[in-house]
């Protein structure tokens, strides 16, 4: 072999060497707890990371000596051997799903444990009238992954609909409808008994992905108005019938490894909770007093900005 040769195989070994030892970056800052791969993809482009002293672009590897900074603050790599840890959270309607709100309204992050060193991302959003079944996780690849179109991981909806629901309707809506950003279908809509609610009724939803508000527009395109929304599972996945809205709970390892064998992840082995707690009446009743008070201080709280408006 001449020595061109063997220099031009001695850099396709480096280059998968090189690959093997490396990480994307935002896989890097998602496992980090900073964010979803999604919003560190976003972060990369906007210019806000950086290594080794230079600005990141979307696309680049790191190891483990790279030195990474976010808006000027260095990550440590040591937060990737965090537990996976997941909560399930109960979402009310009026509570919006961002981090904060200029405007003072309540988050579905104000209630949340605090963590040391990393955050909790969301997984998915629900729109501030929609209500139910809401996860939060510290680990960004699952996250991802959970939301990704491609894990087609399956979303159900209790929802109420008001006006006329045909048979021909419903076969529109689980053959396909062309929505301003694509194609859009329920998998399958379960007709639920009438309760007597005059022109309003149930019915159970389920689709594979998460576009925004795609089951209000899906019902919208038909002419019909949805007048209550609720997710009631997540993959296999479901709302615990006892967990109070505005309340939230903490989910045991074999659930969570549930979820990460939906995002074909290797399963955890560390976790924080050993038994997952029963929703008795003793639990209940301290969750209800902790909504109580939580929502008795945001309402002094907004007195007092309001105040100190008017005095300005």
């Amino acid at each position: 072999m001449s020595d061109k040769n063997m220099s031009e195989k001695s850099k396709l070994d480096k280059n998968k060497s090189d690959k093997n030892t490396s990480e994307k970056l935002q896989k890097v800052l998602a496992n980090n707890g900073v964010g979803s791969r999604r919003e560190m993809e976003k972060w990369i482009e906007q210019g806000r990371v950086s290594v080794n002293g230079k600005i990141a672009s979307l696309g680049d590897r790191v190891e483990m000596h790279d030195q990474i900074r976010v808006d000027g603050h260095q990550i440590s790599r040591q937060k990737e051997r965090s537990p996976c840890r997941v909560l399930m959270y109960n979402k009310p309607e009026g509570v919006i799903c961002s981090l904060k709100d200029p405007d003072g309204r309540p988050t579905v992050f104000d209630r949340l444990p605090r963590l040391v060193g990393e955050r909790w991302i969301g997984i998915g959003r629900l729109d501030i009238n929609t209500s139910g079944l809401l996860l939060f996780t510290n680990d960004g690849e699952l996250a991802n992954r959970l939301m990704h179109p491609s894990y087609e991981i399956e979303r159900e909806y209790a929802v109420r609909v008001f006006g006329e629901v045909t048979p021909a309707i419903l076969r529109t809506l689980t053959k396909g409808v062309e929505l301003e950003d694509g194609v859009a279908k329920f998998n399958a809509i379960h007709v639920r008994p009438n309760e007597d609610e005059g022109l309003n009724h149930w019915f159970n939803v389920t689709l594979s992905e998460g576009r925004n508000r795609e089951v209000r527009r899906l019902w919208e395109s038909q002419g019909l108005k949805v007048s209550r929304l609720m997710r009631v599972r997540y993959g296999n996945l479901e709302m615990f019938k006892r967990l109070p809205q505005g309340a939230w709970v903490e989910l045991e390892l074999s659930t969570v490894n549930e979820l990460r064998n939906m995002a074909k992840l290797p399963p955890e082995t560390e976790t924080k909770v050993h038994e997952q707690d029963k929703l008795d009446h003793t639990k209940l009743s301290r969750m209800r007093r902790s909504l109580r008070k939580h929502k008795q201080t945001k309402v002094v709280g907004q007195r007092q900005r309001a105040k100190t408006r008017s005095r300005k």
